[in-house]
């Protein structure tokens, strides 16, 4: 299980592992770079039998898409769940820590038990059960693909609610990461409850 196949379509990848683990998660993170806002990870058990046209790699998608995608993988998928770590626990841990915990969170909220986890990424997060890291596994992978998705999704949401509470920092526009805007705004008005305060740029 250690050796990776390739030249596969995404289905057809899943597949590979599906044949000797089902159920089958992918499970993958959005927000481990901002400036602001928390780390959401999602895990995914996709429906063999279902279709899921447009849904992919999530940074290959426009906003309207991945928000169609998401309400597709909500409909057809066997299982799904999400997690996060907030802020402060970004800056106790460390991004990539953050990143395997929310990970590990997310796992752990499926309702079915997968027999294997693909995760984006070079570290797989810790599971009960086995789990395989899978470099760039977004664009690889379909269940880590619609992890992605609901991962960026659920993230910008929850931004966007930071945005209606603190307006001046234009989380509407950057969900957080250190565009030029953003780091004005926090030079004009320090940073707010949801910045991450180990992070340059924020004090």
């Amino acid at each position: 299980m250690s050796s990776l196949p390739e030249g596969l379509s995404p289905a057809a990848f899943d597949e590979h592992f599906r044949a000797s683990a089902d159920p089958l998660a992918g499970v993958d993170e959005a927000g481990r770079g901002p400036l602001a806002g928390p780390v959401v990870a999602a895990a995914v058990i996709l429906d063999p039998e279902a279709a899921y046209p447009g849904v992919g790699d999530s940074k290959k998608l426009k906003a309207p898409d991945r928000e169609k995608a998401f309400e597709l993988i909500k409909s057809r998928a066997l299982a799904w769940a999400w997690a996060s770590v907030e802020a402060g626990e970004v800056d106790r841990l460390n991004p990539l820590r953050a990143a395997l915990l929310a990970m590990t969170r997310a796992v752990a909220g499926l309702d079915l038990r997968p027999a294997l986890v693909l995760a984006d990424g070079n570290f797989a997060p810790p599971t009960p059960g086995p789990a395989l890291a899978v470099v760039k596994g977004d664009g690889r992978s379909l269940s880590i693909g619609a992890a992605s998705i609901v991962a960026k999704v659920i993230r910008d949401r929850i931004m966007l609610k930071w945005h209606a509470r603190c307006p001046q920092y234009g989380f509407d526009r950057h969900k957080g990461y250190g565009t030029a805007a953003h780091l004005a705004a926090l030079r004009r008005h320090g940073p707010s409850p949801c910045h991450r305060l180990s992070f340059r740029g924020v004090k």
